[in-house]
């Protein structure tokens, strides 16, 4: 069971835990739903990705370049590549944030330190011997069950929130929209959907049991995060800077902060890894390069290449200056429009008797095709409102 814990902890990264803040400091309960909704679609989708990638031995993005063509492979690539760039500049700064709550010094000590770690994961450690451990940290995120409990909300007022939700009159529709986006893009991001194909291609086996429980940990902290951010009171909660969002966990007194801090930390010291190897995996699949993890570094150099410079570019912005929360939540509705054609290209890649030894089943087509119809209609219906209302 620990394994799942884990795995659910560490699938939320600092960008579902903070557009879920954001999320839930705008609009209440009311998106709360959305969270439920996701739970058989992750469901799904990690167990369709996986497979594809254990049965095929290919990444996503190959299979889009050998079955769909070159440039519809180079178009995913670079729709991969536009998000995790943005998520991995702001999962860098959002851990350099969280050191400086812990360490007490100035952020900007830390987003080269935070890099290294993660090239050091990638190139001479191995990703896989240390995501349990990193992870553990992020059990930290478990805080906010404790926060959503501590916040004074009765039963029948969050079930009655989450199950009829009500837009607040203070918000238009198309934000409303715009916070579902970004909710299920944050739940169900590019960067995992690539990295489950990517690396199951490697030979690593099926945890179909620890990735259910995994799921549905997730979601429940996720729903956590946005019944303990319903009580933030900012005036602008789409522009709330990351130490206003650690109020969320202002129910638990002074410890607050720091457990927030810490759990940012282990999360994003899990995730960064994944979104890093993600790009570089997509890059290199478009370009029909050697990208494999269990390479040694000389035999897949354009991969570990990229990889370096993908993390001097992240720490170069984040010297800039950015609002890490404000970046994380709009990269996360960046990634809910761009999740449908990746959903679109699994679902038809996992019902192909040419690709598959075993096709979908009628469950998971269910769940697949109606996420790639549910998304699709509300980016449509989105940009609809955004223009003419």
């Amino acid at each position: 069971m620990l394994p799942g814990v884990i795995a659910g902890a560490a699938d939320l990264d600092p960008a579902a835990v903070l557009t879920a803040t954001v999320a839930g400091a705008t609009f209440g309960l009311s998106v709360a739903w959305v969270v439920l909704l996701c739970i058989p679609i992750l469901r799904a989708v990690f167990g369709v990705a996986a497979r594809i990638g254990h049965e095929t031995r290919l990444g996503l993005v190959k299979l889009v370049r050998e079955h769909f063509g070159k440039n519809y492979a180079i178009a995913l690539a670079c729709m991969v590549v536009a998000v995790n760039v943005i998520m991995i500049v702001a999962d860098v700064m959002a851990v350099s944030e969280g050191l400086s709550i812990v360490l007490l010094q100035p952020a900007r000590f830390f987003p080269a330190l935070v890099a290294f770690a993660v090239w050091y994961i990638l190139t001479l450690v191995g990703y896989k011997r240390v995501n349990q451990t990193l992870a553990l940290v992020a059990l930290f995120l478990f805080a906010y069950v404790a926060a959503a409990a501590l916040g004074g909300d009765t039963a029948h007022s969050l079930t009655t929130g989450i199950l009829f939700p009500h837009i607040p009159a203070r918000a238009g529709g198309s934000s409303y929209l715009l916070a579902i986006i970004a909710v299920f893009g944050s739940l169900l991001t590019p960067d995992v959907v690539v990295w489950q194909t990517s690396t199951k291609r490697e030979g690593a086996g099926f945890y179909e049991a620890e990735s259910r429980l995994g799921c549905v940990i997730a979601a429940f902290v996720s729903l956590s995060v946005i019944v303990a951010a319903s009580h933030i009171t900012v005036a602008d909660p789409a522009a709330m800077t990351f130490r206003e969002a650690a109020a969320a966990l202002a129910p638990l007194g002074e410890l607050g902060p720091v457990l927030f801090a810490l759990g940012i930390i282990g999360s994003g010291l899990v995730a960064l890894p994944i979104l890093v190897a993600s790009l570089c995996f997509s890059i290199s699949e478009a370009g029909d390069w050697e990208s494999r993890l269990s390479a040694p570094p000389w035999e897949a150099r354009r991969f570990f290449i990229l990889i370096c410079v993908v993390l001097v570019f992240a720490v170069g912005v984040d010297y800039i200056g950015i609002n890490t929360v404000q970046v994380l939540y709009w990269s996360q509705v960046l990634a809910g429009t761009i999740v449908v054609p990746i959903l679109f290209f699994i679902l038809w890649i996992s019902n192909d008797r040419r690709i598959m030894r075993r096709t979908n089943t009628r469950a998971e087509n269910f769940w697949l095709g109606g996420a790639v119809g549910g998304m699709l209609v509300a980016n449509i219906v989105f940009l609809v409102a955004r223009v003419f209302w």
